[in-house]
């Protein structure tokens, strides 16, 4: 009789946990019709964001809630669209997530905030702005578009990105580009190292500055740049034999600067830290 009652008891148990879990997460689609070049932003205080094009007039966004403590609030102003997660009272980091999976068109322009949680996007040719307190940033395969990225904290990552502006700005997070290539491309980071792998493109401004973390690019031998590579109190290596150039801007101290020019110097290279290790090596 005893293990009857038990086994009775225990099954309400897990009925009840169960119907628990399915009323605290909550899964929700909105779409919206939007003409060409559409702005769409996504304002989430806790978790991740996906990013990837969709049909050139539909903005699907699907979200998903793990507790009653957060809302999802949507609206659409002609072709702006924007999403929010909003906190209700007492939600924590963790009652306060939302999971967001977004289709845009190609060319919408996308907004993507969150203070933590995975951000990747993806294949779009539209103005791309990333930010966040800690997150995980992945952005690839975009061409010819802005891409901006602001985080405190979280490890950046730009794969594949063609004829872009890029402007990535990170108090502590390390950052990684490979094969990014544009007019513009600048990294600014206070103490997180910064790596390169690609060949600068042709006729681009690059600058990649980090006041105490390492800065390392790795080019081919055929890479077309003139280069200035500095740093104040830490060490600079250059696996390149290069042209001089007859005027500077600053002393060349050896281990500590240099500057010189390989192949026909189309792109523009600027590289600097105050204390951290700057290495141009060959791959």
């Amino acid at each position: 009789m005893e293990k009857s009652q038990r086994a009775a008891t225990f099954a309400v148990v897990v009925f009840v946990s169960v119907a628990t879990l399915a009323i605290a997460e909550s899964k929700k689609e909105f779409r919206f019709t939007v003409g060409p070049r559409a702005n769409v932003t996504i304002m989430n205080q806790f978790g991740p964001i996906s990013l990837k094009p969709g049909s050139a007039n539909q903005v699907i966004v699907t979200a998903i809630t793990h507790s009653d403590q957060v809302e999802v609030d949507q609206s659409q102003n002609g072709n702006r669209v924007d999403i929010e997660s909003h906190l209700l009272t007492g939600a924590t980091e963790e009652t306060g997530l939302v999971e967001y999976e977004v289709t845009a068109p190609p060319d919408a322009s996308v907004n993507l905030h969150s203070a933590s949680g995975l951000l990747p996007a993806e294949r779009m040719r539209g103005d791309l702005t990333v930010e966040g307190t800690n997150p995980t940033v992945d952005v690839r395969d975009i061409s010819r578009a802005h891409v901006h990225v602001r985080t405190l904290k979280g490890p950046v990552t730009l794969t594949n990105i063609r004829e872009g502006h890029v402007e990535i700005t990170s108090v502590s997070g390390d950052v990684h580009l490979n094969s990014v290539s544009g007019p513009l491309v600048q990294v600014s980071s206070t103490g997180g190292k910064i790596t390169y792998s690609g060949d600068f493109g042709s006729g681009g401004d690059y600058s990649l500055i980090s006041h105490t973390g390492d800065i390392e690019a790795s080019i081919p031998s055929d890479a077309s740049v003139d280069v200035s590579a500095r740093s104040v109190k830490g060490a600079v290596e250059n696996d390149f034999s290069m042209e001089p150039k007859a005027h500077t801007r600053f002393p060349i101290v050896q281990g500590r600067s240099f500057v010189g020019t390989m192949g026909k110097a189309a792109s523009s290279v600027m590289l600097r830290t105050f204390s951290g290790k700057i290495r141009l090596k060959q791959r």
